[in-house]
């Protein structure tokens, strides 16, 4: 497809992640309106190409795809709400950050208004916005998706969950949850070797090499998980707690906190003590979905 039949979106809402939505629709040549409450921050997307809408209505009249990304649903709402009878035909994909709950509710308002609708997750932050390694999470309608898979594309690789409009939110904080906690281990090691004069640039590739042996162990425990079944036939339960305990007496001898690593080792001893001491590390999902001990 070329430049000239690519199709007209419009992104209402240009903070730091609408703006690079739309810088990445308009280098892909896609004709852009954008809309913002101040019109200030539209000046680099128009001085590239965007055309700046002077209403919301106007911004989704212009095109058959309103991309929103705005502050939160209150905002959503706000915004769209006075400019409701122009979705009838359209399309909205919201990337709001918000909570399934708040999707499930989106997704009714935009269908009572005649509009198609995605609930969306950005996996990335501004300057990845573009990039077609990173992940576009969508929940919702298929078909809905599949007509605008190769505008969502402009924007990195769209992924679509599923047709249960929660999906998308759902994933998106999992996800985030699996990033704080892999990011603050990553700086517990750091200042751990850091202690020793180690640089954070020298220690990093090793750790880097490290995830990758650890994304392994996803994949193995993954259907230990679904079966409800946690062979310990690499390491025991009881194993890593023997094991945290060498990194707990590191880290306190060289004055580094270890309130990471005794949550850990807490959550381990609680999956022991609920019989899963030889039992695989991926036992510890007992714990977590029955933190107050009541197994199924």
């Amino acid at each position: 497809m070329n430049a000239g039949h690519r199709r007209p979106v419009t992104v209402v809402g240009l903070g730091s992640m609408g703006s690079a939505l739309a810088a990445a629709l308009l280098d892909r040549g896609h004709p852009t309106t954008v809309w913002n409450r101040s019109p200030d921050k539209a000046r680099p997307l128009v001085e590239r190409g965007a055309h700046l809408a002077g209403t919301p209505q106007e911004a989704i009249a212009a095109s058959p795809l309103t991309i929103a990304c705005v502050l939160d649903y209150e905002a959503l709402y706000t915004v769209l709400d006075p400019a409701a009878a122009e979705l009838a035909g359209r399309t909205l994909v919201n990337l709001t950050s918000g909570s399934p709950e708040q999707a499930q509710e989106a997704v009714k308002w935009a269908h009572s208004h005649g509009a198609g609708y995605l609930d969306g997750a950005i996996m990335t932050t501004p300057p990845g916005v573009g990039d077609p390694a990173v992940m576009f999470l969508y929940s919702g309608s298929r078909e809905v998706f599949e007509t605008h898979r190769s505008t969502l594309a402009t924007l990195g690789d769209p992924l679509h969950l599923g047709t249960d409009l929660g999906l998308a939110s759902l994933y998106d904080a999992a996800l985030l949850g699996l990033m704080w906690a892999t990011m603050t281990g990553w700086l517990h090691g750091t200042a751990l070797v850091g202690a020793e004069g180690m640089s954070a640039t020298a220690f990093t590739p090793v750790a880097i090499r490290w995830l990758n042996t650890v994304a392994g162990f996803l994949t193995t425990y993954a259907p230990q998980v679904d079966a409800g079944r946690y062979p310990g036939d690499d390491a025991t339960v009881d194993v890593q707690i023997a094991a945290i305990d060498h990194l707990i007496h590191a880290a306190a001898a060289r004055g580094i906190d270890n309130a990471l690593p005794e949550l850990l080792k807490a959550a381990m001893q609680k999956a022991g003590a609920a019989g899963h001491g030889q039992d695989s590390y991926a036992s510890l999902i007992e714990v977590l979905r029955n933190p107050a001990g009541n197994e199924a």
